[in-house]
């Protein structure tokens, strides 16, 4: 019996540097992009949502980001929020580092946010995430600071990946829902470790509006930047975009 022939990357390689503790956001990606684009994967030191934790996950980003660079990968994705969305000025720090190590293109979780709200395109918008009231309050900023209308902001107040990781889709739904808003033009479910993917198709019928995920997005805009945007069903109107 011949072998399955096996894609290694033929359609581009995307390099991921992921919090230590996160579960979700490999299975998700690997999901949402096509067989012919490979992730690579590394990770930096995170286990919860400490103010100190989140500052601290970036301190050994260049050596992990060159991991990444070894593996032959076209971009590299600081994929954590909370850290990406703390401030403009740690977004720029961060990935001014990344590229100074490897020479790659690369982006973080909130600007793969921001630019996949542009092209809905959405203005007035609803963040929901796991996290502490102090987290998502920077994170509504940060968005503020990009020109969206925050028409709610509201968070599950857990402290740790683990906590975050336990939240079941069907409560993420009830969470989503319990949050709705006539004037939104659409929802961000926060966060790379969450299993919120099982949920967006269902919430975009429930809410009448797009949703968007941290990890929806990424996988959105790594394709659009590798040149692949085939269209991918299942997970929402963004990703179900082709073009």
């Amino acid at each position: 019996m011949t072998a399955p022939a096996l894609d290694y990357g033929s359609g581009g390689r995307i390099g991921v540097l992921l919090p230590s503790v996160n579960q979700a956001a490999e299975p998700q990606l690997r999901a949402m992009l096509p067989a012919d684009i490979a992730i690579a994967v590394t990770r930096l030191k995170l286990v919860d949502s400490s103010e100190a934790s989140l500052l601290g996950m970036a301190r050994d980003v260049e050596p992990a980001a060159e991991l990444l660079a070894d593996a032959g990968v076209d971009i590299v994705v600081f994929h954590c929020t909370a850290v990406s969305t703390y401030s403009t000025e740690l977004e720029a720090s961060i990935l001014a580092r990344i590229q100074s190590a490897t020479g790659l293109p690369c982006v973080a979780t909130s600007q793969a946010l921001v630019a996949a709200l542009q092209a809905l395109p959405a203005r007035r918008v609803v963040l929901l995430s796991p996290y502490t009231a102090a987290v998502n309050d920077r994170e509504a900023a940060y968005f503020a600071e990009h020109g969206f209308e925050i028409l709610g902001n509201a968070g599950l107040d857990c402290r740790t990946g683990r906590e975050m990781m336990a939240i079941a889709p069907q409560a993420w739904h009830a969470f989503a829902t319990r949050h709705a808003h006539a004037r939104a033009d659409a929802y961000v479910l926060s966060c790379t470790t969450v299993r919120t993917a099982e949920t967006i198709e269902a919430l975009e019928r429930s809410l009448g509006r797009p949703v968007v995920t941290s990890n929806t997005a990424v996988a959105w805009y790594c394709m659009r930047k590798l040149g692949a945007l085939p269209g991918v069903p299942g997970y929402g109107r963004l990703l179900a975009r082709a073009g």
